[in-house]
């Protein structure tokens, strides 16, 4: 049975060397074709995909791999057994140099959110590293998440998938929901901030990916805390594919989720 946590922390360190690797803008930033996902795929993007991927190989073990950049790669036989993988989620962040960007890698017995049984996000910023367990444990660098979650009244929203004129379209209709407002680049890091009571609601403004958020939602959910895809419930029954289905929101309880929602749904 294959230890998936440590097979994410040997990927870590090969991000790392890919990292070094490419050290600046120079070498992370050319664009060098469209990657499956639909965004650009960079020198970095790419180099960090290939990395996973190698290790992936090393497995031997039957699976389906979906991730940012290849699309959807069968290994050995395939069957049930998904990886969902972004090897650099907050890519723009990290092709400038912002520290703020992470390896998001999920496990799932089956095709959709619901069959998600690990979750794995690494931050190469702060280099923190959050792990949940489906039905099991939520970990932050090895230790329970035990302290507050995120609170009952919004007082820091997260907004992600954003360029100025998404922010400029829903800050209105934002006013009188959440007090504060915080925009840093990484949806699986946002979602995991969440989980651990930093933010008290995270909301991408553009229709969210699997691979975005396949690895945090579990710790949100194992955690007590509610996310929705708004346009297209049921959140659990999202397939765990490249397709771009709905904008997602999430917060402690369902209520909130749904005051957010509301307040987007026209714009």
């Amino acid at each position: 049975m294959t230890d998936w946590l440590a097979f994410s922390r040997t990927c870590v360190r090969d991000l790392e060397g890919v990292l070094a690797e490419l050290p600046t803008r120079a070498e992370r930033e050319p664009v060098l074709r469209a990657g499956e996902g639909g965004d650009d795929t960079t020198a970095v993007d790419a180099a960090a995909e290939s990395a996973v991927v190698a290790r992936l190989e090393e497995l031997d073990v039957d699976l389906t791999l979906v991730s940012e950049e290849l699309g959807t790669r069968t290994f050995g036989a395939g069957g049930p057994l998904r990886v969902v993988v972004d090897p650099i989620d907050g890519s723009v962040n990290a092709k400038r140099g912002i520290p703020y960007f992470s390896l998001s890698l999920a496990v799932a017995e089956g095709p959709s959110m619901d069959d998600v049984t690990f979750g794995f996000v690494h931050d190469f910023g702060a280099r923190e590293e959050w792990v949940a367990e489906r039905g099991g444990a939520t970990l932050l660098d090895g230790r329970p998440l035990a302290g507050p979650g995120p609170k009952e009244t919004l007082e820091i929203l997260a907004l992600e998938g954003t360029t100025t004129a998404a922010i400029a379209d829903v800050l209105p209709a934002l006013r009188g929901v959440a007090h504060r407002i915080r925009v840093m680049g990484s949806l699986a890091l946002s979602l995991c901030h969440l989980a651990a009571g930093r933010l008290d609601a995270v909301c991408c403004l553009k229709p969210a990916r699997s691979i975005d958020i396949a690895a945090a939602q579990l710790l949100v959910r194992e955690r007590g805390c509610a996310i929705e895809l708004f346009e297209d419930p049921p959140f659990g029954a999202a397939l765990l594919d490249l397709g771009q289905r709905s904008r997602v929101v999430a917060a402690a309880s369902p209520e909130l989720c749904e005051g957010v929602a509301a307040a987007l749904r026209g714009v």
